[in-house]
Formats: structure tokens, C-alpha cells, sequence
């Protein structure tokens, strides 16, 4: 990856924390040499249906051997954005090809009663929980996603644009095979969540990754929710009690009495294991 295209988009969208947008700086200049080594795009338009034929595509394109290999070799690489779509590709695979299919998925009111919807599309809704698809994404800031992806390996996991762009971006890099300081890292991973205690929330297990994995906090969460999203965190209920307002999606039911599913690893992880 180059460096400096690296930090010209870095250094759009952070600063000690987020940029607000009307504060951020980005020449013509910079922009084209960080478009030039792939870091940065041109705003995209493009419709759900598009998008969902793309996603079916790129999915039929990438073998799910090396979407595992992405994965662990990210774990001491700190390459978060070959983390990521394992997520994706995961998400990809679940979703049906098929045309928008609006359902409302928000409702704004006013003085109790109803002033506007939102919607999204019902296909895409059922076919995960999490998952969101847009009837149009018009002028999208591929960039912001993929400073998200680098950073923390993807925080918009779920949109269907997100999964589109991740595995569109995944398909054309080169991965190396995991070392065994990878490997070794992702057994760690499995035995802490395995030794969970049955009541541990979420955001117990990402306390107890913090040794496991060079990483910040909001690496970790991350991680856990991709893990989450493939199945490996499978909840036992979905009636289950939530504490207090989080961000967790894919993980938040979630428990420690749950462990990890051995099936879910075994679909990807059979070979390093």
C-alpha cells in the first residue's frame, strides 16, 4: 500500500478523531496521486439492483479459500482491510439475487403522529440481520469507506454499497499466505472466546481480546462483529436482554455462554485449524 496515498486519505477524514466535512481539506493534486494507487474513487452512483448484480458477481469470483487466508493474515499484518471481507463475502453469499423491494424501516413523528418514512429493501432485510439496501446511492463517498476499511477494517458492514466496494476491492489484491504467528494468533482468538463466561455481553470479549491481538479497541469490536456476521458468534436467542445503548449489530445478542460455533469455523478456517 502506498504510504503517501495511505495519508492523503487518512488525513481527509482524521485528526485525533473524525474531520467534521465541512472542515476537510483534499487538493486536486493529492486526490489524483491517492486515486492513482487505488486509495481513493470517484464518487459512485448506482442503483440497488446494480449493486445486488454486482455483489452476485464478485461472489462467484473470489473463492471463499482466499477470503479465509485474508482474514488470518491480517491478524499480524494489520492489514484490516483483507479482515474485512470475510465479512462481505459471507453477507454476499446469504443475499438473493433480486430486484428492490421497498419495506418502510424508519418512521419520523411529530407531536406523536407520523410526518415521514424512510425505507429500505424487505429482500434484502430478510435475507441476514443487519443487512440494509438502499433503492439508489447517488454521488457515495467510496472513500470515507475505504479509509473505514483500512482503519478499522469496515464499520458499515451490512450495506449492501459497503459489500459491493469491499469484495470489488478485495478481487484485485494480492494476499500472502498466514504465517504461523497468524495462525497461532486466530487458535488464541477461538480458546479466548471458547473460555467466555456464560454471562459475558459483547463488550466483555472485547476487553478479553485486548492481549490476544495487537489492536485497538475499536479494531477488536470490529473484529468481533465480522465473526459474528459469518456465524462464528451465533447467538443463542434473540430475546435476550440488551444493557444499556450500544453500537453492536451482528454480535449484539451475543452471550458468553454461546462460545464460538464450530461449524462456522469449520466452513473457512478447517485448513489453518
Amino acid at each position: 500500500m502506498d504510504k503517501k496515498a495511505k495519508k492523503i486519505l487518512f488525513s481527509t477524514y482524521w485528526k485525533n478523531g473524525w474531520i467534521d466535512s465541512k472542515d476537510r481539506v483534499l487538493s486536486d493534486e493529492d486526490f489524483e496521486y491517492a486515486k492513482s494507487k487505488g486509495l481513493m474513487f470517484d464518487p459512485l452512483s448506482i442503483s440497488h439492483d446494480e449493486c445486488i448484480d454486482a455483489i452476485t458477481n464478485l461472489v462467484g469470483e473470489i473463492s471463499r479459500e482466499k477470503i479465509a487466508k485474508g482474514f488470518v493474515s491480517s491478524l499480524s499484518s494489520h492489514r484490516l482491510d483483507w479482515r474485512s471481507s470475510l465479512s462481505s463475502y459471507s453477507i454476499a453469499k446469504n443475499i438473493p439475487k433480486h430486484k428492490y423491494m421497498p419495506v418502510i424501516s424508519g418512521t419520523s413523528y411529530t407531536d406523536g403522529k407520523p410526518t415521514s418514512r424512510s425505507f429500505a429493501c424487505g429482500v434484502c432485510k430478510d435475507s441476514q440481520y443487519g443487512v440494509v439496501g438502499r433503492k439508489n446511492y447517488e454521488g457515495a463517498d467510496l472513500n470515507v469507506l475505504n479509509f473505514e476499511r483500512i482503519k478499522w477494517g469496515g464499520v458499515r458492514q451490512g450495506d449492501i454499497l459497503y459489500t459491493y466496494f469491499d469484495l470489488s476491492q478485495f478481487k484485485i489484491t494480492e494476499i500472502p499466505e498466514p504465517t504461523s504467528d497468524d495462525i497461532q494468533c486466530f487458535k488464541e482468538i477461538l480458546e479466548t472466546i471458547e473460555s467466555s463466561d456464560s454471562t459475558d455481553y459483547p463488550s466483555s470479549l472485547e476487553k478479553r481480546l485486548a492481549p490476544v491481538l495487537k489492536s485497538s479497541k475499536s479494531e477488536r469490536q470490529v473484529l468481533i462483529e465480522i465473526l459474528a456476521s459469518i456465524g462464528v458468534l451465533k447467538p443463542g436467542s434473540y430475546d435476550r436482554p440488551i444493557k444499556g445503548r450500544n453500537d453492536w449489530v451482528f454480535v449484539e445478542y451475543w452471550r458468553g455462554e454461546d462460545k464460538y460455533c464450530h461449524e462456522a469455523v469449520s466452513e473457512y478456517f478447517d485448513k489453518y485449524l
